[in-house]
């Protein structure tokens, strides 16, 4: 089912204090929310979180082939291939690659999903892209820019918290 789904960045930059309700959740999100948890109750949270999101088969989860094809994408950016999007691609230095296969696995499982990436980190996702599209928005046009009706709906959106609105059901 397509929907929308953010990248770890939107979490880090704009702080919801919950997910938002009807969103699909990245389970790659979620590994590097809970690198980050100041403490056990926010690894409390970030767990029923993600039970409730499995629960509810909105949880994005990488499967075989989605490692498989991530890790032919790292080997193409590794090495600068020519990609069917555009030429050549910059080869990306090898101490990168541990840095951006998450985003790699989130661009994938996205793409599989038919759902939309909300994301800061805009100049890696085009950089994958060449070789794993994925839907992609940037962050920024609905957070800080001057589109009020845009940034109202999904600021209104992060502030419905999952136990309001629980997995599933229709608002």
């Amino acid at each position: 089912m397509p929907g929308i789904t953010f990248d770890t960045s939107v979490f880090i930059a704009y702080k919801p204090a919950t997910f938002p309700a009807g969103f699909l959740l990245s389970a790659v999100v979620m590994q590097e929310l809970a690198v980050g948890a100041l403490d056990k109750s926010r690894l409390q949270q970030l767990n029923a979180a993600r039970c409730a999101y499995e629960k509810d088969g909105r949880l994005l989860v990488p499967t075989g082939e989605d490692w498989w094809i991530a890790g032919k994408v790292l080997n193409s950016l590794l090495r600068g291939l020519k990609s069917r999007r555009g030429g050549l691609t910059p080869r990306l230095p090898a101490t990168e690659k541990q840095r951006i296969i998450r985003d790699v696995l989130i661009a994938r499982t996205v793409r599989r999903a038919g759902a939309l990436l909300i994301t800061d980190n805009v100049k890696d996702f085009k950089l994958i892209a060449r070789f794993c599209a994925a839907r992609t928005l940037d962050g920024q046009a609905i957070f800080q820019s001057g589109l009020k009706v845009i940034r109202h709906s999904f600021l209104a959106l992060l502030t419905n918290p999952l136990q309001q609105h629980p997995p599933g059901r229709a608002r």
